[in-house]
């Protein structure tokens, strides 16, 4: 029996398991984190006074403090039965990394002990050669450091019965480069904030720091172990490669909102109960619009907080999926026809005096700075749309964008009808000279219209990549598979970088003698009239925007090799270097990192597109053609004319067709890699893969499977289907 039917069989007796844990939120809530509530118990006067600064103002943490602060962290982890602890870093491989140590040691004399030191805590050395560098580090080059990023509060991992003291850590280079998601990430975020903060003193002075704040919604599918075990593509790239669509998808619209399957319900419970152990404020759960697809979304955070919750929600997920028999799938497209999974990061800023800098205001003063932070984010948009885009760009991703179920790749901006006409009044009141029609501007109660229309009545527009949604902008176009810190510190730097400009623009206006509010006014009509043509309130995935989107001369690349060419351009060097982000030098690896990404991505799939084609497919089809081909034999040796046996010598055709369509292809797209592998160009290489042997060989190889897999019978065919993964549960 194929491990397909022997997975099938042990459905039926997988039983759902129980949550463990009918717990209050609130009383789980934290538990497992090292909170200022639980520092205060655990450090003295010197060491706690010492952490809250370095959280709320970013001071550093003197190294005689810390250690202090490490022997509270050791004491609060030893209550909880904790005996190693682990720098838990995000190095660019996009999964997260440690190394663990126990607090035991043994001193000069071999006395035994359990110590976790200042230098422990703020300060470890992985080898950073096994990581990838692109190119800033040699193979020999090995050493590297984990730096303690006290913003990000440490925690307890529990895995099976261990426990382990997890210190959020950057990762960088001996020489200093970032090779991880967090260190580019802070810098953006502080970038960000001293930006904001300028030029929220034009509104309020009392303002001291703005903090960019985050929602994901991070979508998934959950298909049964067992029929996951049994698909290779599955276990090897996260997407199945071949697979013939259902006769019932989600065409019925009947599974988005539905009841929750007991089985993955208990998962949820389960996965959830150890995220909000861990401070991860989980708020909703729900069923996608595909069958077997969903999502979770937590309570908005700030940016780096979020950015660690999510990349730690993603590990608990897969983790505890096991336990229940099951398989989470966070590949951006794992099942071809029916929609595709993306993480929509909800972004915004807020500052230390309770301000949504995105929400609408209640007087002219407020509305005057909504509009300000509410337009330079769209000439953000505008002016490094091209730097978003490959922010997002990725193998699994390209199969999902402009798929009509995600955003195109095109980098647009939806505002909603009410929003878009006050951007339409304001820039219309044109001249230099401030008249009565800028003061009724001023004046105008925004607030009045915007906040219930916007919040209640404006249509969302699921089209859109970066929609705005009342008091937040919602980049729909992350992957979710992705590490948010990416796009994350692209939206912050550029966010920073057209915040500068405009306080300069401002400025140069009151030097000349204009009020500070006409000034404002004047440079928000200039802003909005040099980035309308990013805003779009129509359907995106339409041809008709794809060719508007041409007129209005918007980038639209499709292709990950050639919008990752945006990292490295002179416009990004600048930016970066501008706001002490990267060095040239870092945004040159970067981008050979991920050039190299997609690379691999794409020559593992080609490789298990071969070998399931050779090795599964072909010989199920020839197993069937056998049977075939010896009752056509039969049939005709029994007398019957070759008109009663018509349909099956004509399915026998269309197999042996397919078979070798299959044959010849695999064969041309495995002589088109090894070409491409003896590219030395990582760019080059890139851009072969992906027009030389995905975009030729895929999706023909691909048709041809599951044309076969139509035509052979059921019994023959060893890989799950469609159907089973999807509807059995």
């Amino acid at each position: 029996m194929s491990l397909r039917f022997q997975a099938i069989n042990n459905l039926t007796k997988d039983a759902a398991a129980p949550a463990e844990s009918n717990a209050r939120i609130t009383d789980l809530f934290g538990d497992n984190v090292f909170t200022l509530k639980t520092a205060r118990q655990f450090l003295s006067d010197e060491g706690y006074k010492s952490l809250v600064h370095s959280i709320k103002e970013g001071k550093k943490i003197d190294r005689a403090v810390a250690g202090q602060i490490a022997n509270g962290i050791r004491a609060w982890a030893e209550t909880k039965g904790v005996t190693h602890f682990t720098h838990w870093f995000q190095p660019l491989t996009g999964l997260t990394a440690e190394k663990h140590d126990s607090f035991f040691t043994l001193k000069s004399d071999g006395t035994a002990l359990e110590e976790f030191d200042g230098a422990a805590l703020i300060q470890q050395e992985p080898d950073a050669s096994s990581f990838p560098s692109g190119g800033l580090r040699a193979t020999f080059e090995a050493r590297g450091y984990t730096g303690w990023d006290p913003s990000s509060p440490a925690f307890i991992m529990e895995t099976g019965e261990g426990k382990t003291l997890c210190i959020p850590t950057i990762f960088v280079s001996y020489t200093g480069e970032s090779l991880d998601y967090k260190a580019p990430l802070l810098k953006a975020l502080e970038a960000l904030n001293k930006a904001a903060v300028d030029v929220c003193h034009y509104f309020d002075r009392n303002v001291s720091k703005v903090t960019a704040t985050l929602g994901w919604e991070q979508e998934y599918f959950v298909i049964d172990a067992g029929l996951a075990n049994a698909r290779p593509d599955l276990v090897l790239s996260g997407r199945t490669v071949f697979g013939a669509g259902p006769a019932r998808g989600q065409q019925l619209e009947d599974h988005y909102f539905g009841s929750i399957p007991e089985r993955v319900y208990a998962f949820m419970r389960d996965f959830e109960n150890e995220s909000y152990k861990l401070g991860i404020p989980l708020k909703t759960r729900h069923n996608e619009v595909a069958p077997s697809q969903f999502e979770v979304a937590p309570i908005f955070e700030e940016v780096n907080i979020a950015v660690d919750h999510n990349i730690l929600l993603m590990d608990i997920m897969t983790r505890v999926a096991k336990r229940h028999g099951l398989v989470v799938l966070l590949h951006e497209k794992p099942f071809a026809g029916i929609n595709g999974n993306g993480k929509h990061n909800n972004w915004s800023m807020a500052t230390d005096t309770g301000v949504n800098l995105l929400g609408p205001g209640r007087t002219p003063k407020n509305n005057l700075m909504f509009l300000t932070f509410f337009v330079n984010t769209i000439k953000a948009v505008h002016d490094y749309a091209d730097l978003l885009r490959a922010s997002i760009a990725s193998a699994p991703n390209d199969h999902r964008l402009g798929a009509n179920e995600a955003p195109p790749a095109i980098i647009s901006v939806f505002v909603g009808q009410y929003l878009a006409k006050v951007l339409a009044d304001i820039e219309s009141k044109v001249g230099d000279k401030f008249d009565e029609q800028d003061e009724a501007v001023l004046k105008l109660d925004l607030h009045r219209s915007i906040p219930e229309l916007l919040l209640d009545n404006t249509d969302r527009n699921r089209t859109s990549p970066f929609a705005f949604t009342g008091n937040k902008f919602e980049f729909r176009a992350v992957g979710s598979s992705a590490n948010c810190a990416s796009p994350m510190t692209v939206l912050n730097v550029v966010m920073a970088e057209t915040l500068k400009g405009f306080k300069k623009d401002v400025d140069a206006l009151i030097e000349k003698g204009d009020k500070k509010e006409v000034a404002i006014l004047h440079v928000i009509r200039k802003y909005i009239t040099e980035s309308k043509s990013v805003l779009f309130e129509g359907d995106g995935y339409s041809e008709e925007w794809e060719k508007e989107a041409h007129r209005r001369k918007l980038p639209n690349v499709k292709t990950t090799p050639l919008a990752l060419d945006a990292m490295v351009t002179e416009k990004a060097k600048a930016l970066y270097e501008h706001n002490g982000v990267y060095t040239h030098s870092e945004l040159e690896a970067r981008h050979e990192i991920e050039l190299e990404k997609y690379i691999k991505k794409v020559q593992i799939e080609a490789r298990i597109i071969g070998d399931l084609a050779l090795n599964h497919i072909i010989p199920s089809a020839v197993k069937y053609q056998h049977v075939l081909a010896s009752n056509i034999k039969s049939l005709k040796e029994a007398g019957l004319s070759e008109s009663e046996y018509a349909s099956q010598l004509r399915i026998l055709k269309e197999i042996s067709g397919h078979i070798t369509v299959i044959d010849t292809k695999v064969e041309e797209m495995v002589e088109k890699r090894k070409i491409a592998n003896n590219m030395t160009n990582t760019r080059t290489k890139a851009i072969a893969y992906q027009s030389e042997v995905k975009d030729p060989y895929f999706d023909e190889i691909r048709y041809h499977v599951d044309k076969l897999e139509q035509l052979v019978d059921d019994q023959f065919w060893t890989l799950p289907k469609y159907r089973e993964m999807l509807f059995l549960r």
